[in-house]
């Protein structure tokens, strides 16, 4: 049987719960996921030397990573030419771009320093989400960033994310596609502090004086990411969960963004997308795979990411919930990383979208949990498959059993070439 037929036959079967599958694909090609380009490099950017630190590690030394922005920008369109559906691009503040012989600091950087990502998208037709990144510099001192006793510190970073905010506005306006804007730092203590609460009044005052900066929230969404502890800040995180989350919730147009690494290993974020789209207009996920912790192994079709598409699905949060991904691999071909997590992404919102989730939710209500139970057991029996397949020929990508092909004339053309 050809794609197409094993598709009619598996659209058949999902008309008769009430799945018309055609519909679930057109809206799937309309959904965007922001990729993260800081897998193509093991996030080091283009405006330092040195070696990661603020709590991030990369692990590997695959060969053929990119070095240049024409490098990086050659393999995101390599990466993307292998992903069905619509995409958004993510940039952190260390990939400006400088002309020959030019350089500023991060808390003087322009949006012409970011020119060449715009046209890219534009090229593209994708808007761009953007982080300040609050690590990798000389003036992370001790550890702290936003939350430093130091005043000089804090007035540097705070600069810096000035400047972001007005990069992010610089990218909604020229894509037309709002830009959301994350604040995560690395701040914390490796050992036991002596004061908890006073780093922590020192970031909210920051953070505050980042957001002063005017900008248009039609245009902005200025998103708080938490995290439960970093390498050498194992004992205290100043953007602690409890933090971020309230500080999202008292200030007007912040939104709340977790990422699904950033938790103690029993809480799962697919259990608190609902919740905190019980009360915010909209959320924004960083998606990756922590293995024992904030590990950044790339996102699989595996059952928590399973859980959060289908929670965003069942919730109606497609057009609430901002979804980006955020892993780096190094350990392995870098543009395979980059795709395989994408595909699997969508995979998962595909799978939650073909879950006939209304008749399930029925039988919640009405207390019916036996019937329930079977019913989800069918469900994870249904030929999403045959609907995956169809979707990526739609899409003008490669089937899976088709990807590795051409992941490996890439290496072997282009990576391995790389001197």
């Amino acid at each position: 049987m050809t794609t197409k037929e094993r598709y009619l036959a598996a659209k058949e079967y999902y008309a008769t719960v009430g799945i018309d599958t055609d519909a679930v694909i057109a809206k799937l090609k309309e959904i965007p996921v922001s990729l993260h380009c800081w897998q193509g490099d093991d996030v080091i950017g283009f405006d330092h030397d040195g070696p990661l630190t603020g709590g991030i590690q990369t692990t590997g030394n695959y060969p053929g990573k990119a070095r240049t922005p024409e490098e990086l920008l050659q393999d995101m369109d390599k990466a993307m030419s292998l992903m069905p559906g619509k995409k958004k691009l993510n940039v952190h503040a260390c990939y400006a771009i400088f002309e020959d012989g030019e350089f500023v600091d991060r808390d003087k950087l322009e949006p012409k320093h970011f020119a060449k990502w715009v046209e890219f998208a534009k090229e593209r037709n994708m808007g761009i989400d953007f982080n300040p990144t609050f690590f990798s510099h000389d003036k992370v001192k001790d550890g702290l960033t936003l939350s430093s006793p130091d005043e000089e510190t804090r007035k540097f970073w705070i600069e810096h994310g000035k400047a972001c905010i007005r990069i992010s506005e610089y990218f909604a306006k020229e894509t037309g596609v709002p830009c959301v804007m994350n604040i995560w730092t690395g701040d914390g203590f490796k050992d036991v502090p002596a004061d908890r609460m006073g780093p922590r009044v020192r970031y909210k005052e920051s953070i505050e004086a980042i957001l002063a900066e005017p900008f248009d929230k039609n245009l902005v969404k200025p998103c708080v990411e938490s995290k439960v502890f970093g390498i050498g800040v194992e004992a205290y995180t100043t953007g602690s969960a409890e933090f971020s989350l309230t500080f999202a919730a008292t200030h007007d147009g912040c939104l709340p963004l977790m990422d699904n690494g950033h938790y103690h290993p029993t809480e799962v974020v697919s259990d608190k997308i609902p919740a905190l789209l019980a009360f915010f207009p909209e959320i924004a996920l960083h998606i990756t795979r922590p293995i024992r912790w904030d590990s950044d192994h790339v996102v699989l079709f595996d059952d928590e990411t399973k859980e959060m598409a289908k929670e965003i699905v069942r919730c109606d949060g497609l057009e609430r919930v901002y979804m980006a991904l955020d892993y780096f691999d190094a350990s392995i071909n870098r543009i395979s990383a980059w795709a395989t997590g994408f595909r699997s992404w969508q995979k998962a919102l595909l799978a939650a979208m073909c879950t006939p989730n209304a008749e399930l939710k029925k039988l919640q209500d009405e207390n019916r949990m036996t019937e329930l139970m079977l019913r989800q057991e069918e469900a994870k029996m249904y030929p999403l498959g045959d609907v995956w397949a169809y979707y990526c020929e739609e899409c003008g990508v490669p089937a899976d059993r088709d990807m590795f092909a051409a992941v490996d004339a890439y290496e072997k053309e282009v990576l391995l070439n790389r001197k």
